[in-house]
């Protein structure tokens, strides 16, 4: 029931910080711009100054503030509100999840999910991308969460988050790019670790690549390795770069062990998709996409 906007309003107020707010609700910084810019649209002026790399509330972002604050307890209210009813849904769940999702995103909602509907029985696969697919098909799990761009025709997608796609390397590689920024032509030099095949992050930095005039037999790939993790890990000890997603680096980012180069003129962002047969949906299913929509209302 809550209203994302008014979240990401009240969380920019309080850290006084796109980039931080961006950090924080685990969204791009353009969609914190995007949301902050509608709202001042529809209040009818600016909600923030913005002084070089700070910002401060106007007069009228702080009125809105009181508000906000005051409607998302509204919220949270009614919510608790009709806990009493949870008992109604019982049984057993099972969902397949792409490993980028499964390792990042999940564990928070499921245990949430835990609280609320503790009678449901969560059963959770991963694998990547085309491996949930297959599963979805042959009805192993009763939906999965998937990225990449690939679609099969007898499957239902639906949106349900949006990602951004990074490049990053090792705080310490100082050996093929010296600052925080190169040219897209350097893609075709620098060493690179990538995903597996079949790998949905994959299938989006190739697919978005390609669009820039780069294919991946340019590309200087030096390693594929499995999953994310493994490719932060190979980092560390190389001087190689990776494509990545947000979603998996924000201890690494926070800690300083790694660091985003930004590539002129690039821009990769995924989505993260609801996958299901078309027309074969479970009363629990619907419940769980009803709650992570709710929880990751990601609209940019």
């Amino acid at each position: 029931m809550k209203d994302f906007r008014l979240q990401v309003f009240v969380t920019v107020a309080e850290v006084l910080s796109f980039t931080r707010a961006s950090d924080k609700l685990n969204i791009t910084q353009p969609a914190v711009t995007k949301h902050i810019r509608e709202l001042e649209r529809k209040i009818g002026g600016a909600l923030f100054l913005r002084m070089g790399s700070r910002i401060e509330l106007t007069p009228r972002g702080e009125k809105l503030l009181f508000f906000a604050r005051q409607i998302l307890e509204d919220y949270r209210k009614l919510e608790e509100a009709f806990h009493e009813e949870v008992g109604l849904f019982e049984g057993n769940l099972r969902i397949g999840a792409s490993s980028t999702i499964s390792n990042y995103l999940l564990p928070k909602v499921l245990a949430h999910f835990r609280k609320l509907y503790p009678r449901v029985n969560v059963e959770q696969s991963n694998g990547n991308s085309e491996d949930i697919v297959r599963a979805v098909i042959s009805e192993s799990v009763e939906f999965g969460l998937v990225e990449g761009n690939k679609t099969h025709p007898s499957l239902h997608y639906e949106t349900w988050m949006r990602d951004e796609i990074v490049l990053v390397t090792s705080t310490h590689n100082s050996r093929h790019v010296r600052g925080d920024k190169i040219e897209l032509e350097k893609l075709k030099s620098i060493p690179m670790v990538i995903r597996e095949s079949g790998s949905g992050t994959l299938s989006v930095v190739e697919h978005a690549l390609e669009g820039y005039g780069i294919t991946r037999k340019e590309m200087n790939v030096q390693m594929q390795l499995g999953s994310s993790e493994s490719i932060v890990r190979y980092l560390f000890h190389s001087d190689a770069f990776a494509f990545l997603p947000r979603t998996a680096l924000d201890n690494y980012l926070n800690s300083e062990e790694l660091r985003v180069i930004e590539v002129e003129g690039v821009n990769i962002v995924r989505d993260f998709r609801y996958v299901s047969l078309h027309g074969n949906s479970t009363r629990l299913a619907e419940l769980f996409k009803e709650f992570i929509y709710r929880h990751y209302n990601r609209e940019l």
